[in-house]
């Protein structure tokens, strides 16, 4: 009896700790199984995925690189201090330098008194308020540069306005600094703003209440305690907002304001192998944007944030009364009136039948967007962005839900280097890339000058695969291993498993990130304004910057396919959030 109650206390030990109740059998505990024992299916798709990002994501990087140090049979670094001896290219880099810090700047001021509101205050219309307050991200600053030339034209409505009471006007296009500031602070805001309340709301409200108690005072505070308990969120997303405002193409070129790097950039395409000077500007971007995140990362390395609770929202809000009011509905009405500036200007010009000298327009048409539709540049544009987004959404799908799966699921050598890799293109500027796709594979079969294609469909793929992976990831966080673990045991493989088992329970995870994928590809600038030089493949976003260019109804057409863009990036973001729920934040951190 005693060997019988002894063997009964080793079975019960070794047994398994998980029990599926609802298949009625013993689940095998994932963490038995052997790291060391890789599937030949895992190493096929991990080489698959060493050949993958090795052609179209660190092979264009190190070209790069070698172009700017190698040229004329020789090894030289004398091109590098041209950079600050050359007054162009120190003019250029420097105001590059100011539009990035600027921008920053502006986001900043106006991101941490919104998340302050929006995070302690609860007040009547809040939720629709922190809609509208997200609203200007749904049109990149390409488009919305559309209507805000046309508003701040010689002829436009603020020099009518101006001259009406009696005051000069101001050529606006000629202070081409100014516009591309204000456009993109007003489109990256919101990604502070999310970073921050994000932040502000796990910040432990005890924490302050007990900083109180002890006789500190509100700013004292703040700068004490709640100010390095942001410090994390703050700077994930000042680093998306820094690195997109100084690699930004678009929004410069909209404006004529051409002497930035991105510009540059843009204009060394035309002679690549004679002029190695591009060489130099892109490995210097790739070096400011390294720079930045070392920065960022030092500044928090060595610093302790972590609590010993998580606060919440529902927590720390207090019922708004007397003077809040103010606080909550000026100011944020008030940024959200200035933001949609822009919005409002290319929807007037998308339906105005002519827009000069007058305050608004005095006639209005749809026609525009029947040309959208009839017109043989944007007709073919939308078919072709439909087709290479589609593509590459497909690929991304693929691709992102197998690196999820072995991130999630699997033990292999080298998982923090997938999942940097996998990242990398988030925090990669999308011009460095077109970039280097057009110095390595000019003269080949993906030479985008004879067709851009693949290098279209390529690019669109690696640079929206982290809102695939992220999605994934994150369905797979939610879904419990124990799941393939009983069908595994049942006899099924551990492929059939996943895919009738895990896959349908993370479909809605894969809806998101497919969606958002899409959507950012069909308005992707930089890649498809480098890669797409033939006029029958130019994407969406090419035919917008050429129809601009164009004298006569260029701009209002232009404008009718920018709002149609702006829609379709407004359903997907909803879509995506409606899937995703709190999770969708995640997939804008790099």
């Amino acid at each position: 009896m005693e060997r019988g109650s002894e063997a009964t206390d080793n079975r019960d030990h070794n047994s398994p700790p998980r029990i599926l109740r609802e298949a009625g059998v013993l689940a095998l505990d994932a963490s038995a199984r052997s790291p060391r024992h890789i599937e030949r299916g895992v190493i096929v798709f991990l080489a698959l995925c060493a050949v993958f990002f090795g052609l179209f994501l660190y092979y264009p990087l190190l070209r790069v690189l070698k172009g700017s140090v190698y040229f004329g049979g020789r090894t030289s670094f004398e091109l590098f201090p041209l950079l600050f001896t050359d007054a162009t290219l120190r003019e250029c880099l420097l105001n590059s330098l100011k539009i990035s810090v600027v921008v920053l700047g502006l986001s900043t001021v106006v991101s941490f008194p919104l998340a302050a509101v929006m995070v302690k205050l609860r007040f009547p219309g809040k939720a629709l308020l922190s809609g509208l307050l997200l609203v200007p991200i749904i049109m990149p600053p390409f488009v919305g540069a559309i209507g805000m030339r046309q508003v701040l034209s010689q002829s436009g409505p603020v020099n009518i306005l101006l001259k009406s009471l009696h005051l000069p006007a101001v050529d606006w296009l000629t202070s081409g600094f100014g516009c591309v500031v204000v456009l993109e602070a007003l489109h990256l805001y919101p990604i502070m703003y999310l970073n921050i309340a994000a932040a502000w709301a796990n910040v432990d409200p005890g924490l302050e209440e007990a900083a109180q108690n002890l006789g500190g005072w509100p700013g004292h505070i703040f700068r004490t305690v709640t100010l390095p308990l942001l410090l994390p969120g703050y700077f994930a997303g000042s680093i998306i907002v820094f690195i997109w405002a100084l690699t930004d193409l678009g929004t410069p070129l909209m404006f004529g304001y051409r002497k930035v790097i991105p510009v540059k950039i843009f204009d060394s395409i035309k002679d690549i192998n004679e002029n190695p000077m591009g060489y130099v500007l892109v490995v210097l971007v790739v070096v400011i944007t390294v720079a930045f995140f070392y920065a960022s990362r030092r500044i928090l390395e060595g610093r302790q944030y972590a609590m010993m609770t998580r606060g919440h929202v529902t927590e720390r809000e207090r019922p708004a009364c007397g003077v809040d009011y103010v606080w909550c509905y000026v100011i944020p009405l008030t940024i959200v009136l200035i933001a949609l500036i822009p919005h409002a200007s290319v929807l007037l010009t998308s339906i105005s039948k002519g827009w000069s000298m007058t305050v608004l327009p005095e006639h209005y048409t749809g026609e525009h967007y029947g040309k959208v539709f009839s017109h043989d540049l944007t007709l073919t544009a939308i078919r072709n962005s439909l087709f290479y987004s589609t593509v590459s959404t497909l690929a991304d799908i693929v691709l992102g839900f197998l690196i999820a799966y072995l991130l999630v699921r699997k033990s292999i050598p080298g998982k923090a280097v997938l999942d940097a890799t996998a990242m990398l293109p988030l925090a990669l500027p999308g011009i460095v890339l077109a970039f280097g796709y057009v110095v390595c594979y000019s003269g080949t079969l993906l030479d985008p000058r004879q067709n851009p294609v693949p290098l279209l469909i390529l690019s669109y793929a690696v640079r929206r695969l982290p809102y695939s992976v992220r999605a994934a990831y994150a369905g797979f966080q939610q879904t419990s291993v124990t799941l393939e673990e009983a069908a595994q045991n049942l006899g099924a493989s551990p492929f059939r498993s996943l895919m009738t088992i895990t896959l349908p329970l993370i479909s809605a995870n894969l809806i998101a990130g497919a969606i958002l994928s899409f959507s950012f590809a069909m308005l992707e600038v930089s890649d498809s304004l480098i890669l797409a030089m033939t006029e029958k493949y130019y994407p969406v976003t090419k035919a917008i910057y050429v129809l601009v260019q164009r004298l006569g109804d260029g701009a209002y057409i232009a404008s009718a396919l920018g709002i149609l863009g702006m829609l379709l990036l407004t359903v997907s973001l909803l879509l995506a959030g409606k899937l995703m729920g709190k999770k969708m934040g995640e997939m804008f951190r790099v």
